[in-house]
């Protein structure tokens, strides 16, 4: 029977899934739409994993992203990591030397700095659209070509053209100007590729010092013109992981791995099969009115979170370790 650790990692756009084997080794990575419904897709990607695992003992589960408290509730998660420790944890296992991971996701950003296997600094960028995969998405749209195409396209440019980066709606506008004077698409998906670079580096990593070996992660690590844009940039090699697109999972699978615990607090893949339904309610029983959010299993209330004294956080199956979800 195999044995595995999971990670799973819930983020506004992508809900990720990783299985690691008793080893480290990676046996099974999925990623699939969070659609704005994460408890479904929490039990989607759940279900999917059942089926293609099989028979097999889970000894540990770690949820991590945006809604890795309610991954954690739902699943019964040993360890709720945020997505700066779980990517970073993940870095490290590919390349332990790493000193600067970019990180670029659908809705978000985020750079990390190391020193020593430590994390030093961080910062991340949830505020502008132009620095994200969104934007790229978007743009893609606008000129009629598939997303996954950016990239190659991008380095046929012969003479690429300046695209106005610090904000979405004015790299929309001089796009649409370059492409009135006559400028090829190839040269305008470049000039978009090196705008993002800029918005990252002149906002996200302002005043960080970014040193290699330097690591990019997320889904945009797919886009060959973006790596290119921030090799010459950063004056270094930029390498992209593996499995790029699922680190935030890996790195979290790979904490559970080494968390302290003699059984796992996992309820099992039967998850995937039960109803849960969550609601929101304001305690008035103190000047803090704290919003309290409940998950019901198949009609059972089995988490609560969001008070500042714990009192609601006392409940049978609950996250044991509030702590853990900063």
């Amino acid at each position: 029977m195999t044995r595995v650790h999971l990670g799973v990692d819930v983020g506004s756009v992508s809900t990720k899934l990783v299985a690691l084997s008793a080893n480290g080794q990676v046996v099974e990575h999925l990623c699939i739409d969070t659609a704005g419904r994460p408890i479904h897709a929490i039990g989607q990607v759940l279900d999917m994993a059942r089926k293609s695992l099989g028979k097999c003992e889970v000894l540990g589960v770690g949820s991590t992203g945006s809604g890795r408290v309610l991954a954690g509730a739902m699943l019964g998660a040993d360890i709720v990591k945020n997505e700066i420790t779980s990517h970073a944890r993940a870095a490290l296992s590919v390349e332990p030397e790493v000193r600067t991971i970019l990180e670029i996701g659908g809705q978000d950003s985020k750079v990390i700095v190391l020193s020593g296997g430590v994390v030093t600094d961080f910062a991340m960028n949830t505020v502008c659209a132009a620095g994200t995969g969104s934007f790229l998405d978007r743009q893609a749209a606008r000129l009629n070509v598939a997303v996954d195409q950016l990239g190659s396209m991008a380095l046929q440019s012969t003479n690429p053209v300046r695209i106005a980066g610090r904000c979405a709606v004015f790299a929309e506008s001089d796009m649409i100007h370059k492409q009135q004077i006559g400028c090829s698409t190839e040269d305008i998906i470049n000039g978009l590729c090196e705008a993002l670079v800029r918005n990252y580096l002149n906002n996200v990593a302002k005043g960080k010092s970014l040193k290699p070996p330097v690591l990019f992660q997320g889904g945009v690590a797919a886009n060959l013109g973006i790596k290119r844009a921030f090799e010459r940039a950063l004056g270094c090699g930029v390498s992209v992981p593996e499995h790029y697109r699922v680190m935030g999972a890996l790195g979290v699978a790979l904490l559970a791995s080494t968390a302290p615990a003699e059984k796992t607090r996992f309820r099992g893949f039967e998850v995937a099969d039960s109803e849960f339904n969550s609601r929101g309610f304001e305690c008035n029983d103190c000047p803090n009115a704290c919003e309290i959010v409940e998950l019901m299993m198949d009609n059972q209330v089995v988490a609560r979170w969001g008070g500042r004294c714990g009192k609601y956080e006392r409940t049978e199956r609950t996250l044991s370790d509030a702590s853990n979800a900063v």
